[in-house]
């Protein structure tokens, strides 16, 4: 565990300065771990994936492979948006996959959460390892690990589906971020140039919107819950509470009620609003929302989402309700 414990001496990173001598550190100790061989990443697109694959892109360019797995669980945009920086910006070595098919799938009439995280990250496992097969002379894993992964889960970050790879696969682990809180990560991703999406993205659950199409995923249902998400993140972008509101998101309970839409009685599902400010995420209280805000985004949902005739506001807080639905 020694390897695994942050550096007495290691000052927080909260400036661009301290950020960047951390990058320039990096970089040298990347190159050093790594020299001529190759490596491997599975980038999702989240600030953490993210600040490695761009560390490692400056430390070792085309040495460095990302996958990019797209299982239809992901926003909206988001993988247009991991190719945009990373391939045609970049210039990285990316190989994205379009597994949306190969999840849902599997996913067909899994209705219980526990089993829905499994089916997912068992298939991720799978993708993962097909991709890794493909390619030749891969000696080292790199890992978005940061420090509150190793403090409540140990050294290996499990979440990102890595862990359960083939004995004959088991690379050296290569992480750079290992030592840093969230925040400092947003701090080097800013200074290594990405883009405020992918460095002030919110916290977002390992399945995905798997877990906020609550109950068995259907495509239509999932869609709905992707729009919904889309028209909420920029309705709080434009009215300035992007950055004041902790977390926010959507969900499509697997039930539906009776409504009118163009003057004819529909049997469509609600859209729940879930917006909430929290410190450590042990606790949570609900955003106050401006009500004019909450009609025109129902106004917005319920006349652009196709199957939605209502919408809801979460405010529970938690406890007794936990930030996602499931």
């Amino acid at each position: 565990m020694a390897d695994n414990k942050r550096p007495e001496s290691m000052a927080r990173i909260t400036t661009p300065a301290l950020a960047q001598a951390f990058i320039d550190e990096q970089i040298a100790a990347l190159r050093a771990q790594i020299g001529d061989k190759k490596v491997l990443l599975a980038l999702s697109g989240g600030v953490d994936s993210s600040v490695v694959a761009a560390l490692l892109i400056k430390a070792v360019g085309k040495q460095l492979t990302c996958v990019h797995v797209n299982h239809g669980l992901l926003r909206k945009g988001e993988p247009e948006q991991v190719i945009e920086v990373f391939r045609n910006q970049m210039d990285a070595n990316l190989i994205y996959v379009d597994a949306v098919d190969r999840f849902l799938d599997k996913l067909a009439g899994v209705s219980d959460p526990e089993s829905k995280r499994k089916v997912i990250g068992a298939e991720f496992i799978r993708v993962f390892e097909e991709e890794a097969r493909k390619l030749e002379g891969i000696e080292f894993l790199a890992q978005g690990t940061i420090y509150p992964d190793i403090l409540e889960s140990g050294p290996v970050k499990a979440h990102h589906n890595v862990g359960g790879l083939p004995e004959d696969l088991q690379f050296e682990l290569v992480e750079p971020i290992k030592f840093l809180y969230k925040d400092e990560v947003r701090v080097v991703g800013k200074q290594l140039g990405l883009p405020d999406g992918m460095v002030y993205r919110q916290p977002f659950p390992g399945p995905g919107l798997g877990v906020r199409c609550v109950g068995a995923i259907t495509r239509d249902r999932l869609e709905a819950v992707r729009e919904s998400d889309a028209i909420l993140r920029e309705e709080f972008a434009k009215n300035g509470l992007a950055g004041k509101v902790w977390q926010y998101f959507t969900i499509v309970p697997d039930f539906k009620s009776t409504g009118i839409t163009d003057g004819k009685r529909t049997y469509d599902w609600p859209v729940v609003i879930r917006a909430i400010n929290t410190v450590d995420a042990v606790t949570a209280e609900v955003a106050e929302l401006p009500f004019p805000l909450l009609q025109h985004i129902t106004a917005r949902i319920t006349s652009e989402v196709k199957g939605v005739n209502r919408v809801l506001w979460d405010i529970t807080p938690k406890p007794s309700g936990t930030i996602e639905w499931e």
